[in-house]
């Protein structure tokens, strides 16, 4: 996604560039408008007892306070969610189409700001929330460009007769959020929602909730009807509100399996269908005929972006034997040079990890892997910036470690932090084997030179997304999804309009009925 997004940045017009001036500084930014949003406009909770701290990972000072949504605010958001579906679902595509265009246009205006507000309330880099919000409008106006496509079959029957089908919006649709894309996922699952005649009600993270109210009210200024995407936060109890709801057509969610398991069965109550994106474990395959540069710095991409808490990074580094010295000394030396630091400026490459909890977690599996015998080849330590404003910051060095087996935690369960693991092989048979060797199948990626073990081993890999030199690159127009416990659904691609449609089929009968009675 970095390396694509960038190339089409870099054809930006020079004028949008000359007005993306820092409006903010971390540090700098209290946030006191309400957080959620429906029926048009921002709303506060009656729950204003209950709120919660979230924190600004950059700096670790409170950002603002969180009001959770309960039952009286759930119902009247997907009541403005149903009331705006009556309306949106009885406009053509191309109409649809119209409003979506305008909201990608605002985002693209918007870009600097929505990306500052994205860093402040995550973490990572300017660099990557610009990218991130590129995505987001790509997305839109994808999904406005298929908005007008939709279309059923016509079935020749004998006699004249003949059926056709109709492909319908579901109706109120739910989608619910993680932490590491705030932004960006509520556009992916509103995209193809909206194209399709669908409204929504959306939950971000309770940890990242400050951007999805942005993308609520830039479909408000494009011209949507009001409660088309609404935005309603909480955590755990907000979200089985909604999956309980009966005005509920769908229910589609990023994050853990865990988490994924149970949106599942509260959705199975009401029979309705549900689109996974969950977690990753994923390999990266490294043979020895492979461009060694490209390798590394796809390894590199395939492990820290967003200070690794991507689902899909390949964070199982199989490389084959004759050339594990070298890669390791590459893959060091590159990663000990990526600059941490305030993610706000330009120059930061690797910004604070999402919560202080979250950067405990992730040391500690730095701690376990050298208790089980893997070798710290560099980082795996708390850093604190030189920046005095930025100590209580969540950072940390990315880390790679040397000497995994297959047996260890580190290798075996998801970090979601910035820590590769290396390991050995000798045969394409045998990695395949120990690749295939895990319940979760979201990623993975090859490299080599020979094109016809290329496309070999991405047969036999058991995962929904595979990359071939290169990982990491989500382009909207391709679909994004798991095998096994990595999810069901997709996500971006034109198959991602049946996930959020039903089919609805007519049979027309141009003779007499032939009755056995």
């Amino acid at each position: 996604m970095l390396q694509r997004l960038a190339a089409a940045s870099l054809r930006r017009p020079a004028a949008t560039f000359a007005a993306a001036v820092r409006c903010v500084s971390s540090g700098s930014v209290d946030i006191t408008a309400p957080l959620n949003f429906w029926a048009g406009e921002r709303r506060t909770s009656r729950e204003k007892c209950n709120t919660e701290h979230v924190y600004e990972p950059a700096t670790g000072r409170v950002l603002c306070h969180l009001e959770p949504c309960g039952a009286v605010e759930v119902d009247q958001a997907v009541k403005a969610a149903k009331s705006a579906f009556d309306l949106w679902s009885k406009l053509s595509g191309m109409e649809r189409a119209r409003i979506m265009i305008e909201a990608a246009h605002i985002i693209d205006a918007r870009r600097e700001e929505i990306a500052e507000m994205e860093v402040v309330n995550n973490g990572k880099s300017i660099t990557e929330a610009r990218l991130d919000v590129d995505s987001a409008r790509l997305c839109i106006e994808y999904y406005a460009g298929l908005a007008s496509t939709l279309a059923g079959q016509h079935v020749q029957l004998p006699g004249g007769s003949f059926a056709y089908t109709r492909r319908e919006p579901l109706g109120v649709c739910v989608g619910i959020g993680a932490w590491n894309y705030p932004f960006q996922i509520a556009a992916w699952k509103s995209a193809p929602a909206l194209a399709c005649g669908n409204s929504m009600v959306f939950k971000p993270s309770p940890v990242t909730p400050v951007t999805a109210v942005m993308l609520a009210e830039v479909y408000a200024a494009a011209g949507a009807p009001e409660g088309l995407f609404n935005v309603v936060q909480g955590s755990q109890e907000t979200g089985s509100l909604l999956c309980y709801h009966p005005d509920v057509a769908k229910v589609s969610f990023t994050g853990s399996v865990p988490t994924g398991k149970k949106i599942m069965e509260m959705a199975s109550k009401g029979v309705k269908p549900v689109t996974l994106e969950l977690g990753g474990k994923s390999p990266l395959l490294i043979f020895e005929d492979s461009d060694l540069e490209n390798a590394v710095r796809g390894a590199l991409m395939a492990n820290f972006l967003s200070q690794g808490q991507v689902c899909s990074n390949g964070t199982r580094v199989f490389v084959q034997k004759d050339i594990l010295p070298q890669f390791v000394e590459d893959v060091v030396k590159r990663t000990r040079a990526i600059e941490i630091g305030d993610p706000l400026l330009d120059s930061t490459r690797m910004g604070a990890l999402v919560s202080r909890p979250h950067l405990e977690k992730v040391l500690s599996f730095v701690d376990q892997a050298k208790k089980e015998g893997a070798s710290v080849l560099c980082g795996g330590k708390p850093f604190v910036p030189s920046d005095p404003k930025l100590k209580d910051g969540y950072y940390m060095t990315p880390c790679v470690l040397g000497n995994c087996t297959d047996d260890m935690t580190c290798v075996k369960e998801e970090i979601f932090g910035p820590v590769m693991s290396v390991l050995s092989f000798e045969t394409e048979e045998e990695v395949l084997r120990r690749a295939n060797d895990t319940t979760l199948g979201l990623a993975a990626g090859v490299f080599t030179r020979d094109v016809k073990r290329a496309h070999r081993v991405v047969e036999h890999l058991q995962a929904g997304s595979c990359f071939i030199n290169n990982y990491n690159i989500t382009p909207v127009e391709v679909p994004f999804g798991g095998f096994k416990m990595s999810g069901i659904g997709r996500e971006n691609g034109q198959v991602t309009i049946e996930h959020y449609s039903q089919l609805k089929t007519v049979f027309v009968e141009m003779g007499d009925v032939d009755s056995l009675f």
